[in-house]
This record gives C-alpha cells, structure tokens and sequence, in this order.
C-alpha cells in the first residue's frame, strides 16, 4: 500500500478529493491519503503531494520519502530546501499549459489591437492596426509553457523573437542567448512576455538598463514570476518610454491594494490567473509519476536543483 500525503492548504483538498483517488485507481496504484493536518507518521510516507505555501517546510522527518510531486508549475519556493533530499518534480499539464496560452495570446492580441483604447471610449479614429506579421513578439523563456505560447503566437502569423538560456529550435521562432541576445531580442520586440523561470540568474532579470533596451511605446507582458522584474525600474520606464506593463504575478500575493501597481495609468493587474492547476488534469499527472516511481520508472518533469543548492535556501512559511 503506497501512503500519500496531501500536504497544501486544507482549502485545496475538496478540489483533489475525488479526482486524485480516482487518478490513482486508473492508474493502478493501491494507495492511502492522509492529509498534512491529520495525524500521521512520517516515517511512513511515500510520496508528499505538494504546494510550496504549505504547512510542510521540514522534509526532515520524511525519512521513506520517494519523491514530492509538485502542484504548482514554479518550484523556486523549494528547490533551494536542503531538508528535501528526495526527488523533486514540477508540475507540468495539458490544462496549466492551455491556461498559460489563452492569457498570453489574449492580452497580446488586445495590446496589439489597441482594445484598451476603444473600450475607454477613445474619440473616433478609425486608422487600423497593422496585421500579426509587423509586429514583433518577445518570449523571454523557451520551456514547456514558453514554447507552447511561441507556437500559439507563430501560427496567429507573429514574427517570434526567442530568448532562453539554451539555443531552442522551435519553427518560426528566431532564438538567441545570453547577455547581447537579450539586448537584442529586446531592442527587436514591440511586445514582450516574461516566462522565465525564476532563479538566481534571473531574479530582477528586467533591471532598469534593460528595460531601457525596449522599444519606446514597447508593452511587457509578465505571467510568469513577480521576481523576474524590478518594480521601481518599471515604474520609472512606464513614466518614461515603456507604453504599458500587464502584469500576472508580483513580488508579494494578494498584491497589497496600497501598492503604486493598482494606481499606475500604464499597469494592468491580473490576479495570478494566467496559469492555473487544473485538478482534474493535474491529478492525473501526479498519479502516473507515482505509477512510475512504484514501478521503478523514471520520474516525469524531474527539478535539476543543481543551482538552486548551490545557494543559501530560507524555507517560505505557509
């Protein structure tokens, strides 16, 4: 009998409880639950289901521990713990990836179409915006969630302007790295979407000098960390030559309601919805990583956490 814990916000266990189960007994796994505020012995637990602002931040005693399936696609929040000495694997499905792509393509589209304007009731001014092919998107990250939003925006007929640690080849989609990749990735992009992930090369990736290498009037796109960008560099950037900034995550959540963000002209707030674990379709990928783990198969989406250790790690409390 392989033994679960359920370890996230009781307020997430009505949404896993019937479809986690029921993941599991397709996938042919005999299994326990328990969930992290009942009674259990760690000792005892196989696997930990996970969300990283939980009440777990001591993997210590979890002393059996085959693996720790994250919910949630960013998995800086635990990476660097160096009480976690299983494997650790990120959450990577069809309904986050989907989720991701409606929200980027969406808020490109209405970016390129000038749809704040009309909706505010601008004056009359009929003069049309130019078609896909002459406006430049840059998609700062290539992986699963990068990849798939290129793609969308490729066959809408954007030219894609590719931006990634690595060289990717993905069709219609120029890639570069490093620092003057980045420049000029910048430099080339009317519109910019930030999906990186977040670490200690990236934290405060979009500084002040290169939001400065963005086009005047340039919009920023951010759904993928609130880390990734500087806040007091972009606000002085919108005051100055940026167009608008739609911004998906942030630095502290909720975003306070005093913070300068809510108030800004040139700022819209979403509120981390972008891309969101679907239960449904999320059980179904943490059931077959067990699956694999019980019958000695290699993990799906395994965390290099190389990098992360490398570093000091503070646990996040829950």
């Amino acid at each position: 009998m392989t033994r679960i814990l359920f370890a996230a916000k009781p307020a997430r266990w009505p949404d896993y409880r019937e479809v986690l189960p029921a993941a599991l007994t397709d996938a042919g796994v005999a299994f326990e639950i328990v969930q992290l505020d009942t009674p259990h012995d760690p000792a005892t637990i196989d696997w930990v289901v996970y969300a990283p602002n939980s009440g777990l931040q001591d993997f210590g005693p979890y002393t059996g521990l085959k693996g720790v399936l994250n919910l949630w696609a960013g998995v800086e929040d635990v990476e660097g713990n160096r009480s976690l000495t299983a494997p650790l694997t990120r959450m990577v499905d069809d309904g986050l990836t989907r989720g991701m792509v409606e929200w980027v393509t969406g808020h490109v589209l209405r970016h390129h179409l000038g749809m704040d304007a009309h909706i505010a009731g601008a004056p009359w001014d009929d003069t049309a915006p130019p078609l896909a092919p002459e406006r430049p998107i840059a998609m700062l990250g290539l992986g699963e969630l990068g990849t798939a939003c290129a793609t969308a925006l490729v066959t809408l007929g954007f030219p894609v302007n590719g931006w990634s640690r690595s060289a990717k080849d993905i069709p219609g989609v120029r890639s570069r790295t490093g620092e003057e990749g980045l420049r000029e990735t910048l430099s080339r992009s009317d519109i910019v979407v930030l999906l990186t992930p977040h670490t200690r090369s990236t934290e405060g990736l979009m500084n002040a000098e290169r939001l400065g290498w963005m086009r005047k009037g340039a919009v920023l796109l951010n759904p993928g960390r609130g880390a990734l960008i500087d806040d007091e560099a972009l606000l002085a950037a919108l005051d100055g030559h940026l167009g608008h900034a739609t911004l998906d995550t942030f630095r502290q959540e909720p975003l306070p309601q005093d913070h300068q963000f809510w108030q800004h002209p040139k700022i819209t707030v979403t509120p981390h919805i972008a891309s969101t674990t679907r239960p449904a379709t999320a059980a179904r990928v943490i059931a077959e990583n067990i699956r694999r783990g019980e019958a000695g198969e290699p993990l799906l989406h395994l965390v290099d956490r190389r990098e992360a250790l490398a570093g000091d790690h503070v646990p996040s409390g829950g």
